[in-house]
């Protein structure tokens, strides 16, 4: 099938913005290559450019145009609530909009009685939940905001607050937080209900960074078996068993 919207020559390990559309065509037969010149404009997609200056597509970018586009015709989200979802996943979330389900294509809905008139979907214009807390950490290596952070552990913004300044939270250069932050903040809430404010968590701060620091010394100066991830895990999966062995020692006196 041609679709007469090819740029530029095809090119080896990318799609040219022709090839996409005829992948795309079987389940959005009206999507153009203005379509899609229009949603890269709009930051939602970004294929890259050839030294001829031709869009090159990957896969992943394929995937994000369909999904743009069934949000759009399934969901009848806005361009607004389509970035942020997108913004959500990019940060190793997960789809702001599953548990509305995988949309249908046209082909997958039932056939309506004859006679009787074709259900009216219900637009959907409000914006995707944050997801669950467990939806955070399922996804590994994510990156949170403070307010997904806040829901996702069950604090509230000035425990938020104390922890950010006594440096037990500390946010990248783009203000985003990991998983491990998620299970810091809830031990944080924890140890609160004992009684136990963040300046007195203050060092634990302390210790980890030196512990880190010790990681880092040992693996820069010493080699050993196994990759830098595997030793980093070992060393610091003994330093927390240390730990642990000498605070139950501490208090079993």
């Amino acid at each position: 099938m041609s679709t007469g919207h090819r740029e530029g020559p095809g090119t080896v390990g990318g799609l040219t913005i022709g090839q996409v559309l005829e992948q795309l065509h079987v389940e959005f037969p009206d999507v153009t290559s203005s379509k899609v010149r229009f949603l890269e404009a709009q930051g939602l997609v970004t294929p890259e450019r050839t030294p001829a200056g031709y869009r090159l597509f990957r896969a992943d970018d394929v995937e994000r145009l369909r999904y743009i586009l069934t949000a759009q015709r399934d969901r009848f989200w806005p361009l607004k609530v389509i970035r942020e979802a997108l913004d959500a996943m990019d940060r190793g979330l997960a789809d702001p909009g599953a548990e509305l389900g995988r949309p249908q294509t046209p082909t997958q809905r039932p056939a309506q009685a004859s006679g009787q008139a074709p259900a009216r979907a219900t637009p959907r214009t409000t914006e995707p939940a944050v997801p669950g807390p467990e939806s955070f950490l399922r996804r590994g290596r994510v990156r949170l905001t403070g307010p997904e952070l806040r829901q996702a552990s069950g604090i509230d913004k000035p425990l938020f607050a104390a922890l950010e300044s006594f440096g037990l939270l500390r946010a990248d250069n783009r203000g985003h937080f990991t998983a491990e932050a998620v299970e810091v903040a809830r031990a944080a809430r924890r140890l609160a209900e004992h009684g136990l404010e963040p300046r007195h968590l203050r060092p634990f701060r302390t210790a980890a960074d030196r512990e880190i620091g010790l990681v880092d010394q040992v693996l820069a100066t010493r080699r050993g078996n196994g990759s830098s991830d595997e030793r980093t895990a070992e060393i610091l999966s003994a330093c927390v068993a240390l730990h642990v062995a000498l605070v139950k020692s501490g208090l079993s006196r």
